[in-house]
């Protein structure tokens, strides 16, 4: 919980930074994953309709970080790995979602960006008026007068900063009251973002003292709960318990990210603590393959599968460990066991499917690969690793051009930009001029590298 409140106390840059659109965790490791994505979208698609929000114009991305932290930057909301896993029960990252969900309903981007604008303007006026009577009073000798100007530069950067703080607490109030609303507009309990605040509390009880209210962003624990506490508990749902069968999804997305980020002790110790017995099999299972036996893992996947025979996602998980065991030809019968059982189109289980593909090397199986990428990529154009098994495809199977314009969309949407253009460039001269290849060549070498990552 200590990295709960890290975050919560850094909050105002991290805000800061989303606005401006360049936070490193927007540009650090996003985490892809099919299940947990789908989860998180269940999370989230009925409090969207509730607060008016199309969902189909909001993404929830999952951020490789074990801080427990979220925020919203355009249409997007990005929520840490470490939320998830610190969240006991699904209805505590359902409040944390409903949260943000209420800053993008109240369009408080855009009003924050005219508090800083207006913050900025205040503070240049008052450095200008500052520094003039500062030089108006050196030249007449007046030490007094310079540094009442100096002093004037000061406090006007000071009431600019604590204006726009006080602004952004009051907006985080509204978005906390928004949330209790749409948690009940969906017949959900507010409890889980009461038991968010109460564990923050615990957790900066020993330095709350020291701690400025006027200088953060986001109200102290204790006043969130003051404000929120009695129309939480009028709720008709307040008591409401989570169903066993999204408890048990939530546990197993904990045991996912446990065994993908911390290794095989912390998944033996999720296992051992955690009341789903499908969950800590999961983390087991993950644990076994990632990092002892592959080949021992599948007798523990299959008993998984026998269980529950509709789940997708463990037929992934079939595949990633077929993978591993160098099984292409199994991994590539998990996987389209995957997409066949998918009901959403999730990209990335063809994704999965594609890379067996292209493993199994044999021209059909290349082909197949290619029309499978091709599919996954209309539907989730940002995927980077769909690109590189993409140009793994083309390239086996002669098409150069193509190989190299899939690398070019590989090395553009993971940010290596410089890279990308020099793919593109490659590319464009083996298609036709104004072409759909040539054309999207074009762009990407055309396209202007942002200041930061030059």
């Amino acid at each position: 919980m200590a990295r709960m409140i890290a975050t919560w106390i850094a909050a105002t840059a991290l805000l800061f930074a989303a606005i401006s659109g360049a936070t490193a965790q927007s540009r650090g490791p996003i985490v892809r994953d099919a299940e947990i994505e789908k989860l998180l979208l269940d999370y989230a698609t009925p409090l969207l309709k509730a607060a008016g929000v199309r969902a189909n114009r909001t993404e929830v991305v999952l951020l490789n970080s074990p801080a427990f932290n979220a925020f919203v930057s355009g249409r997007k909301i990005f929520i840490n790995t470490g939320t998830i896993v610190q969240a006991e029960s699904p209805n505590e990252v359902i409040g944390v979602l409903a949260h943000e969900i209420g800053h993008l309903a109240g369009g408080h981007q855009d009003r924050l960006r005219q508090q800083i604008d207006r913050a900025q303007a205040i503070q240049i006026a008052t450095m200008v008026l500052g520094a003039g009577a500062a030089i108006a009073a050196g030249a007449s000798g007046n030490r007094a007068g310079v540094g009442a100007g100096s002093g004037l530069m000061m406090g006007g950067a000071e009431a600019a900063k604590r204006g726009l703080l006080s602004y952004q607490r009051g907006e985080e109030t509204n978005a906390d009251r928004a949330a209790v609303t749409y948690l009940e507009k969906t017949g959900q309990s507010p409890k889980g973002l009461l038991t968010t605040f109460k564990l923050m509390d615990r957790s900066i009880s020993l330095i709350s003292d020291r701690i400025d209210p006027y200088r953060i962003s986001h109200p102290l624990p204790r006043d969130r709960i003051s404000a929120l506490e009695s129309i939480a508990r009028k709720s008709p749902y307040f008591d409401k318990k989570d169903p066993p069968a999204l408890q048990t999804r939530h546990d197993m997305a904990r045991a996912k990210i446990i065994a993908y980020s911390d290794g095989p002790s912390a998944a033996e110790s999720f296992a051992a603590k955690t009341k789903s017995s499908k969950a800590a099999l999961y983390a087991r299972t993950i644990a076994q393959f990632l990092y002892r036996s592959p080949r021992s893992a599948l007798p523990m996947i299959d008993k998984m599968i026998a269980s529950d025979p509709s789940n997708p996602y463990l037929y992934e998980m079939k595949g990633e460990i077929q993978l591993k065991a160098g099984n292409a030809r199994g991994a590539a019968e998990a996987f389209t066991q995957a997409s066949r059982l998918d009901k959403t189109g999730a990209s990335l289980l063809q994704t999965g499917l594609g890379h067996a593909l292209v493993l199994q090397g044999d021209k059909q199986s290349l082909q197949r690969a290619v029309g499978e990428l091709e599919v996954a990529l209309s539907l989730d154009p940002e995927n980077a690793e769909g690109y590189r098994f993409l140009a793994m495809a083309y390239g086996r199977l002669g098409d150069t051009g193509s190989a190299d314009l899939a690398t070019a969309e590989q090395h553009f949407y993971t940010g290596r930009y410089k890279e990308a253009k020099v793919f593109a460039a490659r590319a464009k001269r083996r298609f036709p001029q104004n072409s759909p290849q040539w054309l999207r060549a074009d762009d990407i070498q055309r396209f202007e590298i942002p200041r930061s990552r030059r």
